[in-house]
């Protein structure tokens, strides 16, 4: 018995050699993927940067992380530079991981249909979790008054 081999559909043989049917063009998408891979590693650099510098002095400076509390927190996001320093590092980490999910779902999902269904809940879920994230740093009101009497808690100074 012997065993034919048979050559691929995806290719003409012509000389011994498959030709490749990829052609480079310039494609619609421009340099999006180019920005996209550009972007994943200035972030992340910008990314370690902001997270040492999270995690030094929440952890190290001080009386480490033992005094990471609610007043610490409203310590913290009373100063403008601190919540500037973890908006920064909400919205990189979200579009960073957003990009990097992006790219799997690039890679893995076979049908155009997954792909479309999956990006959408992908981009949602960033969405709101950045749009919540960035309202919560900003909003953030460590002695909230309602109907004119201060909400129970130890933080807040007596008025």
């Amino acid at each position: 018995m012997t065993a034919t081999i048979q050559p691929p559909r995806s290719g003409k043989i012509s000389s011994g050699k498959i030709s490749p049917q990829y052609r480079r063009t310039g494609g619609s998408r421009g340099n999006f993927e180019m920005l996209a891979w550009l972007f994943m590693r200035l972030s992340g650099v910008v990314l370690v940067v902001l997270i040492f510098g999270h995690l030094f002095v929440n952890l190290m400076v001080g009386e480490g992380i033992h005094a990471i509390d609610f007043g610490f927190v409203a310590g913290k996001w009373a100063d403008p530079f601190w919540q500037v320093w973890d908006l920064a590092m909400l919205w990189l980490a979200m579009l960073h991981g957003t990009n990097g999910v992006r790219t799997i779902i690039n890679d893995y999902a076979e049908k155009d249909s997954t792909r479309l269904w999956l990006k959408i809940v992908l981009y949602a879920a960033t969405t709101v979790i950045i749009v919540l994230g960035t309202l919560v740093i900003f909003t953030f009101n460590p002695c909230p008054v309602v109907d004119g009497v201060p909400l129970p808690g130890g933080f807040c100074p007596a008025a």
